[in-house]
């Protein structure tokens, strides 16, 4: 299985946003400290026992690789863990641990040739197995749904880049080596268009601007990223947005991507105050602008209810295409339930405008 790296894979449950690239040949997967009531038996036993899905082969070949470090160090598979001591998991590819069974699982492709295809990704699709989530991923189905065209073994998957769980959209597949070459260079260079479509809390200030954060794991909460506008620490992220449309209380925004870390708009948009409408990770999933009337509460509410997931769908993707290299753009319609809640959105404010509008026209 071969695939390029997203800057940021450490975050093990499908970054928000995209890279590809050769930036980052080592990332960090896991890092956990052994439990004080842990019994000393061999790492790659206790691993094989940690980790849903791993093979004790392919955790001895990590560990062999020097992928999997104690206290800081290598350690052959034969070295017996204890209590307090600290395990980091690296990898190279974002299946490194796992074995890919192929999957008859429904695929929604926008596009496909020789040497790309585009896939629409529904949401609750993670793109590829990982810690919880071994099997049932997009990876899974693509390697059913290639197989169907080889005879001896699993073709190689090309994943350039990824979106989150529940981000909706496009993402693009490699087919092959070269397209994989091909494609992975536009990434690293920052070339591939991406627009992306959200809903965020708040009356965004401006109509369009630019923000630039360094993001990084979060010091405190290491599942979730966090912007860091000042030092060093963490990786250069840039997001250009642009208003679309306003609901006072939120705001229909496109989002452009300069670069792709994982969870880079969720984490942007929290950090100037915006975070995507229903996002439960970064503090959108609960009323952050409005009134205080039960009518309203129970207007998000039902919002919510609608769209039971972030507000945000991977709308455009272009690039110059691997094998005819010419320039290709792809676009995908807003799914349901985020276009439900942007009419409700609209009805609702333009029920208030015009409430509004009737107190001052009647005195």
């Amino acid at each position: 299985m071969a695939a390029y790296e997203e800057d940021d894979i450490e975050d093990f449950e499908d970054g928000d946003e995209e890279v590809a690239s050769e930036e980052v040949q080592l990332a960090v997967r896991e890092q956990f400290i052994v439990n004080k009531g842990q019994e000393t038996i061999r790492i790659d036993k206790f691993l094989q026992n940690r980790i849903e899905g791993a093979t004790r082969t392919k955790i001895q070949q990590a560990l062999d690789d020097g992928l999997i470090l104690l206290n800081g160090k290598t350690v052959k598979s034969n070295h017996k863990i204890k209590p307090g001591e600290e395990i980091i998991i690296f990898e190279t590819r974002p299946t490194g641990l796992y074995e890919i069974v192929p999957e008859e699982l429904p695929l929604d492709i926008a596009y496909e040739d020789d040497d790309i295809m585009i896939i629409n990704k529904q949401v609750g699709m993670v793109v590829h197995p990982g810690c919880g989530n071994p099997r049932g991923t997009l990876v899974n189905g693509l390697s059913f749904y290639l197989k169907k065209e080889e005879t001896e073994e699993l073709p190689r998957i090309g994943l350039v880049h990824r979106i989150d769980k529940d981000t909706s959209g496009l993402l693009v597949i490699a087919k092959h080596e070269a397209a994989m070459q091909k494609m992975g260079l536009q990434f690293k260079n920052h070339t591939v268009h991406r627009r992306y479509i959200a809903l965020v809390w708040g009356n965004v200030e401006e109509n369009e601007g630019t923000i630039v954060a360094h993001i990084g794991r979060h010091l405190r909460h290491r599942k979730i990223m966090a912007a860091y506008p000042d030092g060093d620490y963490g990786k250069e992220a840039i997001t250009h947005y642009k208003v679309i449309e306003r609901f006072n209380y939120v705001t229909l925004v496109e989002l452009r991507l300069e670069t792709g870390r994982t969870h880079q708009i969720r984490v942007h948009m929290k950090h100037i105050g915006h975070p995507l409408f229903n996002d439960s990770t970064y503090g959108g999933d609960f009323i952050v602008k409005g009134t205080v009337f039960t009518k309203y509460k129970q207007f998000v509410e039902n919002c919510f209810k609608l769209l039971p997931r972030h507000a945000l769908h991977a709308k455009e993707l272009g690039f110059i295409h691997p094998g005819t290299d010419k320039p290709v753009m792809f676009d995908s319609e807003i799914p349901e339930d985020m276009a439900s809640v942007f009419v409700k959105w609209r009805t609702y404010i333009s029920g208030m405008t015009k409430s509004l509008k009737d107190k001052i026209e009647n005195g």
